[in-house]
């Protein structure tokens, strides 16, 4: 078995691409527009892992979707995570669960998707202002 993507549904397809592509930092390898079923398909991976990827689902006509908790979570695996944390500050995104112990932290999307970031390796040593930042909403 091979894993080959994850979907999630978005409302409002250009804050998520800004989110996804410009502020996580994902990358489109693939669209395909349905004209028949009135929605997009786009593909979005991290650079050189193509295979990990996750699915935007755009319906043309406007659809309200609940926040489906029950969906979970997508997950990314970050180089440093107080880096990755503090750039999508600085680009307006919420960190819903700080990175306190070096670790792990959660954001969301425009659509309400929880993302978890994990360190590379080890845990970083614990720093500020990460170390006593509260929870923001849930994750």
């Amino acid at each position: 078995m091979k894993y080959l993507h994850t979907m999630v549904r978005v409302k409002d397809l250009d804050a998520s691409l800004d989110f996804y592509c410009n502020k996580l930092g994902l990358k489109e390898v693939k669209r395909k527009d349905i004209e028949a079923g009135r929605f997009s398909l786009i593909f979005l991976a991290p650079e050189g892992q193509e295979d990990a990827q996750v699915e935007l689902t755009y319906n043309w006509d406007p659809e309200e979707y609940g926040e489906g908790r029950n969906f979970g979570h997508l997950a990314y695996e970050v180089d440093d995570i107080y880096e990755a944390c503090q750039k999508l500050m600085d680009g307006g995104v919420t960190i819903n669960r700080p990175p306190r112990d070096g670790r792990m932290a959660f954001v969301r999307s425009p659509d309400n998707i929880s993302i978890e970031l994990l360190q590379k390796g080890d845990a970083l040593k614990p720093a500020e202002p990460w170390s006593s930042m509260e929870n923001t909403g849930h994750w």
